[in-house]
Order: C-alpha cells, then structure tokens, then sequence
C-alpha cells in the first residue's frame, strides 16, 4: 500500500460518508463508500425474492457484483437497502468476495480514501490516518430520519432510532470483521458538530497523521 490512504469508519449516519467525500475532494483522491457495495448486494437479494438470511445467495451475488454506476443509483440509498446491507454484511462469504475488490482500491496509485464498518481494522489496516466517526444514536437517527422524509419516505422518527440501534448492534455482533475502533485510529465524535466543523476536525486528524 503507497500513498495517503485515509480510513473512515464508523456506524451510520455518523457523517462519515460526507466527511470520507470532502477529504477525497481536499486531497484529490478517490473516494469508495464501501457500504455501497454491500446495498448493491442486498438490493440484488431483495429484487431477487431471495432471504437475506441466504448466505449462499449473498455470495453468489456479491461474487458478480457490478461496481460501475453505484453512486448513481438512488434505491441503494432507500432504507429497506439499508437495513439489507446491515444483514448480507454478517455472512463471511460476503465479506470474503469483496475483500479484494476493496483492498485494490486501497492500493491505488497516490493513495485512495475509504469509509464503512471495517477499513482501518480489516482492508486497509496500514492506512496513513485513521478516523472514526461516530455520533449519539438519537444524533444519528435525527440526520437519517431528516435524510428520508425529505426524499418523501414516510417514517416514523422512533422506528427510525430504533433501526440506529438495531444496526449497531449487528454491526458491532457480527462474526465477521465486526465493526470496531481500530486502535490507531482517532476518535471524531460529530454529535455537536455540523459538517463543516467534522471536515476541518477530519482534515486536522489527517495532517497530523502525515506529519507523523
């Protein structure tokens, strides 16, 4: 691995996928929101009337995975895809088949920035600067909630939190590359901040990071 390679992980709604965009943006790197590729393969269940609790199935569709066009599909961002990548993200197979995938990324030429559950613990474990962002679960349920109801889905805002809460904890549960602070990364709790003070904390990590 060679070049700035930066990890954001962190559970939902965090404000980390933001944070992830705006440091790629600064440092003119790629950017892959890795929690894209597991929608897709929830999404590909979901259309298929497949169980999400079908850990072959989940494989198979994670093996053919077609990464071109993520960021441009808009059901990948409903909360129905949400809740199906929290699920498809627990079977090992599913993690084993995008693994590569991830770490080529990681290993771009320059560098590269990566946010999801597992990055600076599993796929790019040498990353230069290492966040994870986090934020209360009532914070969090707050900037999803707000996020869906202006794209006109209709939920109610405890069923909202209580989705936070349930994702946390499979996320946290899982077997498979569980989602954990890495020991070297920094600590950026966003609660009391809006995105522009998180980015320039962010930014702040990462320069201290190179400099080290």
């Amino acid at each position: 691995m060679s070049g700035l390679v930066i990890a954001v992980d962190g559970p939902a709604a965090s404000g980390k996928g933001t944070i992830a965009s705006r440091l790629a943006a600064h440092y003119g790197l790629p950017h892959l929101d890795t929690g894209l590729l597991y929608r897709a393969v929830g999404l590909s269940l979901l259309d298929q009337g497949v169980s999400l609790d079908d850990a072959q199935a989940a494989e198979a569709a994670a093996r053919v995975l077609d990464v071109s066009g993520l960021s441009d599909n808009p059901r990948l961002i409903e909360r129905g895809t949400g809740e199906a990548a929290s699920r498809v993200a627990g079977h090992p197979g599913v993690r084993a088949a995008l693994l590569k995938l991830q770490q080529d990324f990681a290993a771009l030429p320059g560098g590269a920035v990566l946010d999801g559950r597992d990055i600076g613990t599993v796929i790019a474990p040498d990353a230069v600067a290492k966040l994870f962002v986090t934020a209360t679960p009532h914070v969090r349920a707050t900037r999803r909630w707000t996020q869906l109801t202006r794209r006109g889905e209709v939920i109610a805002f405890e069923d909202m939190l209580a989705d936070i809460v349930r994702r946390d904890e499979r996320d946290a549960g899982r077997g498979a590359a569980p989602m954990v602070q890495a020991e070297d990364a920094v600590l950026l709790d966003t609660t009391e901040m809006d995105i522009e003070a998180a980015f320039d904390a962010a930014r702040r990590i990462v320069e201290a990071a190179r400099a080290n």
